[in-house]
């Protein structure tokens, strides 16, 4: 196994541990969504990206808007491990007077927008996208959809306004879970053909196993799929992905796990990660988590 992709999967299995602690000692989260999207999170932030906690602040940084915004816990864990704050903040989610709250914030270093009303972070992202556009800055721009969230109408405003401008520099992401709050994606509203609908609206498409960290890496690494066009990557997850009672089931959307449900969450991904460590390299070294 590549070291790169070991070490982005081990990661993965870390982030998730840190998303059920911080659900579990918040008492309340978005878990299903939160796991399903960690391997994109995980791909962005170490290995695509151009920012960090010492350019953030810098005009030419990619930005990353979270349009599902109610599955902050994975952002956090995610921010938290590539320091922007002490990973010690993430104990304080839900708590009074925490900016650690069920969505993202900008009062939380390394937050570009708030989001958490659906259908509007696309919207931002376009903005974000023009502008960079009209200032000639490298800056590229990501956005990650739930797919639940695709049935506002304010989502495909945006994805015509992207196609209009030809913001190539734009990638969006749809979490393609199949599931949202109240069932499948397909029997609330349903969305399919998706990749035929945003090749309509002037994307360029390409669908990939959202929960695999090598499919990941090659399929952002060609971005922008077109010249011209913005690009638009259909990750097909699972939710609730890595915690097996967790993965395909609705009720886990919100809900935190009790204590016996926690242990057996944590038993899975601590095996899952003595196997991968027993893949690696020995002589390769394991980046320290913090």
């Amino acid at each position: 196994m590549d070291d790169t992709v070991a070490h982005l999967k081990l990661k993965s299995i870390r982030y998730r541990k840190s998303v059920l602690a911080m659900i579990k000692h918040g008492g309340a989260g978005h878990t299903g969504g939160s796991l399903s999207c960690v391997d994109i999170l995980n791909v962005l932030y170490n290995h695509v990206l151009n920012v960090s906690p010492d350019n953030f602040s810098h005009p030419n940084r990619d930005r990353y808007v979270q349009s599902k915004g109610h599955s902050v816990e994975a952002l956090y864990a995610v921010l938290a491990e590539r320091g922007f704050f002490p990973a010690a903040h993430l104990e304080t989610l839900n708590t009074f007077q925490s900016h650690f709250v069920g969505h993202p914030t900008r009062k939380v270093n390394g937050i570009e927008q708030n989001t958490g009303a659906l259908g509007h972070g696309l919207s931002v992202a376009v903005g974000m996208a023009l502008a960079a556009k009209l200032d000639s800055s490298p800056a590229r721009v990501f956005a990650l959809l739930g797919d639940g969230e695709l049935a506002e109408g304010s989502s495909w405003e945006a994805a015509m306004t992207a196609a209009h401008y030809r913001l190539d520099n734009l990638t969006a992401i749809v979490d393609r879970n199949g599931l949202q709050i109240t069932g499948p994606t397909e029997e609330v509203n349903a969305l399919e053909p998706l990749p035929d609908k945003f090749r309509a609206f002037g994307f360029a498409v390409r669908q990939v196993d959202g929960n695999s960290v090598e499919q990941l890496l090659r399929v952002f690494l060609e971005t922008p799929f077109e010249t011209g066009k913005p690009s638009l990557i259909l990750a097909r997850t699972v939710k609730g992905c890595g915690i097996s009672f967790m993965e395909n089931n609705v009720k886990w959307h919100h809900k935190v796990p009790n204590d016996v449900e926690y242990a057996s969450a944590l038993d899975e991904l601590d095996a899952a990660e003595a196997q991968l460590l027993e893949q690696l390299n020995p002589n390769a070294e394991v980046s320290s988590w913090n």
